[in-house]
């Protein structure tokens, strides 16, 4: 097993500068405005060659209150239950504080491996005296870090090892092969975007509440469905960027669009209630954009008021509003009480696999000459466009080329002509699809 580390503190030590520090990229939001990570956010980061999981929580106030603080204070607790090993993190500036003492007890009855990690300590060599006062949480010699310099950091990794081989765990090589399929789960806020990862995942993985907005990072989440992985990575709710009216929801727009670009699918999930928003349209538009295979879930379709032509009025108005991703399948679910949530990884490797078919070049070419039979290019200023070979040049998404007399006679509904042909006789749904030109003579 790969050992799981968990960052715990109070709020504002710096757990989230460490956290990106460790992993060695911008994961979790970092901002000055204290209780910004809310959900736990995990990472995959290397040492030596020995892999480790890095867990980023909500920081810590005891004596909290409230819905999201009750929510975050469990989410740290199943971090707890979850981690081999576990990084507290203090701040050196501050000092000792009362919320320290009490944590530092809470941890010790978690009777796991713990780190004393005193951050803001940017000139380890020359330590203040209010460092020598964290001895007294009696956790073991603290190790001085400076998260925002990187100072320390590779020291706290070493002994994470040595607290990790200790405990008997034995971190594997990295290794990319037989990665899982990477879902990222979009939509507006308030879809249910956690509420579905939860449902799947078979935990309160992450907070859920009615306030919109909740989820500010992304957080990826590993799970098994009839023996394949998968990696389900819930977004912060997108809102239009006139409603943005904060850094940290900056940050997490960014986020959820640079989710999107490392998934291998796009789950985009709209709300059954309210119906289709410009903003879904926004967000599968940037999908498309980037050649992401989409699935389309209209959930909440317990509570829908419906008859036996909901589900195609349904149909036709996401049709309507995303006329270009009209070969991405719509499923209806009901995150709530888990209603077709199997159809979900079902399309999901359905449109995996079709963005990595391959076509046999004697069967595409023999597709093309049909199509051009039965339906003859338009003359352009007197010229016609020929097509002389076909051929695939590459998947993610499929990608033919045209070999043609000249590439500027190719209308671009004559373009569309071509691509529903070989969808329609290929069966590529759920993908887009490119055609290329190149002129008689081109390479």
């Amino acid at each position: 097993m790969k050992p799981i580390v968990a960052i715990i503190g109070r709020p504002n030590t710096g757990k989230s500068t460490l956290f990106n520090r460790l992993a060695g990229q911008r994961i979790s939001i970092v901002d000055d405005t204290p209780g910004v990570t809310r959900d736990r956010i995990y990472a995959e980061t290397t040492w030596n060659g020995k892999e480790i999981t890095l867990i980023d929580t909500a920081g810590i106030e005891p004596k909290m209150k409230g819905e999201i603080l009750s929510e975050m204070r469990s989410q740290v607790d199943i971090a707890l239950a979850t981690a081999d090993v576990i990084v507290f993190v203090c701040d050196v500036k501050v000092g000792v504080t009362a919320d320290d003492e009490e944590i530092a007890h809470m941890l010790k009855k978690s009777k796991k491996p713990i780190i004393l990690a005193v951050n803001k300590c940017d000139n380890v060599g020359d330590l203040p005296p209010q460092f020598y006062e964290f001895y007294n949480l009696a956790l073991g010699d603290p190790i001085a870090v400076s998260a925002i310099h990187g100072k320390g950091t590779g020291d706290l990794l070493d002994i994470i090892i040595e607290k990790s081989v200790v405990k008997g765990l034995a971190p594997p090589e990295n290794n990319e092969e037989n990665s899982p399929i990477k879902i990222s789960v979009v939509g507006k806020p308030n879809a249910g975007k956690s509420s579905l990862v939860n449902k799947i995942l078979g935990e309160n993985r992450m907070i859920v509440s009615s306030i919109a907005g909740t989820t500010r990072d992304s957080v990826d989440s590993l799970v098994k469905y009839n023996n394949e992985d998968y990696i389900l990575v819930d977004t912060a709710g997108m809102r239009k960027k006139a409603r943005i009216d904060s850094d940290i929801e900056k940050y997490s727009v960014m986020r959820a669009l640079n989710a999107i670009d490392r998934s291998d699918v796009v789950l985009l999930l709209i709300d059954g209630v309210e119906g289709v928003s410009e903003q879904d349209s926004k967000i599968i538009g940037y999908a498309h954009d980037n050649a992401k295979p989409i699935v389309i879930a209209v959930n909440k379709w317990d509570i829908v008021t419906k008859d036996d032509k909901t589900q195609n009025k349904f149909k036709s108005e996401i049709a309507k509003e995303f006329p270009f991703a009209d070969y991405a399948p719509i499923i209806f679910i009901s995150a709530k009480t888990g209603q077709r949530i199997n159809e979900v990884f079902e399309n999901v490797n359905f449109v995996y696999n079709q963005a990595r078919m391959r076509v046999p070049t004697s069967a595409l070419n023999e597709i093309i000459g049909e199509a051009v039979m039965r339906t003859q290019p338009p003359a352009f200023k007197g010229k016609r466009l020929k097509i002389y070979y076909a051929t695939q040049q590459g998947v993610c998404p499929p990608t033919f080329v045209l070999f043609v007399n000249d590439p500027h006679l190719l209308h671009f509904s004559y373009e569309r002509y071509l691509e529903n042909q070989i969808r329609d006789n290929f069966n590529f749904k759920g993908t887009i699809i490119k055609i290329i030109t190149k002129g008689k003579n081109a390479q």
